[in-house]
C-alpha cells in the first residue's frame, strides 16, 4: 500500500535488519511501512517489540477483549494502521471478525455484550485528554473480570495509546493487511470521513 509518512522509511540493512525482515514476512508476509519508520531509532523499535511481545503473553484478561480494547483505542485516535493490522490479527487469532468490524461503530452496533461495551467505554474513557474514566464504570470491570485483568487491561490500552499516537504523529497509515485476505472492509465511526 503506498502512503507517505512523515519521516520517510529507512532501508532495513545489516545482520540484524535482514534477520528482523525474514520474521516478519514469515508472520504477516510483508514488513510494514512502521518498521522502516521505526528504524531510524533501532532502541525505541526493540522496545517497542519488546513490550509488545510481552503484553501478548499476559493471560489474566481475555484476548477478544484487550484487542476490541485496542482497537477502540485506535478508532478514537484515527490510527488506521492500528484498526487495520488488529481487524488482521482478530482473523488469525480467531477471534469474532464481525465483532471487530464493528469497533469502530461500537455504540451503535448490537452485537457486543454488556462486558464487551464496558471494556470499549474504558479504552475510549482512558483514551481521552484528560481521561474521563469514572468509578462506576471500573467497578463494573472490577465485578465482571477481577482486579489482575482490570490492571492488564488498563495497561494494554495504556500501550494502545503509546502506539496509536506515535503512529498518527509519524503518519504512519494503513498497511492494507485486512485488505489482502479479502476481509471485508471496517465499519467506517459515525461522523467521520473515510480515511482511505
Amino acid at each position: 500500500m503506498e502512503h507517505t509518512t512523515r519521516i520517510a522509511p529507512a532501508e532495513i540493512t545489516g545482520i540484524k535488519g535482514a534477520l528482523i525482515k525474514r520474521m516478519i514476512e514469515k508472520r504477516l508476509g510483508m514488513v510494514p511501512t512502521s518498521v522502516g519508520v521505526f528504524w531510524h531509532n533501532q532502541k525505541v523499535l526493540f522496545a517497542s517489540f519488546g513490550f509488545g511481545g510481552k503484553l501478548e503473553k499476559w493471560d489474566a484478561c481475555d484476548e477478544g477483549l484487550k484487542s476490541f480494547a485496542h482497537m477502540a483505542v485506535a478508532s478514537l485516535v484515527g490510527c488506521t494502521w492500528c484498526l487495520d493490522f488488529n481487524y488482521f490479527e482478530a482473523r488469525n487469532r480467531g477471534l469474532d471478525v464481525d465483532k471487530a468490524r464493528e469497533i469502530p461503530r461500537w455504540r451503535e452496533s448490537d452485537m457486543f455484550t454488556p462486558l464487551e461495551r464496558d471494556v470499549l467505554e474504558y479504552a475510549e474513557a482512558m483514551s481521552q485528554t484528560p481521561p474521563t474514566v469514572t468509578d462506576e464504570l471500573v467497578d463494573r470491570l472490577h465485578a465482571q473480570l477481577g482486579p489482575a485483568a482490570v490492571i492488564e487491561l488498563t495497561s494494554v490500552i495504556g500501550f494502545a495509546n503509546l502506539t496509536t499516537r506515535g503512529n498518527v504523529a509519524l503518519g504512519i497509515e494503513s498497511d492494507g493487511f485486512a485488505a489482502a485476505c479479502g476481509m471485508k472492509p471496517l465499519a467506517e465511526r459515525p461522523g467521520v470521513a473515510s480515511a482511505s
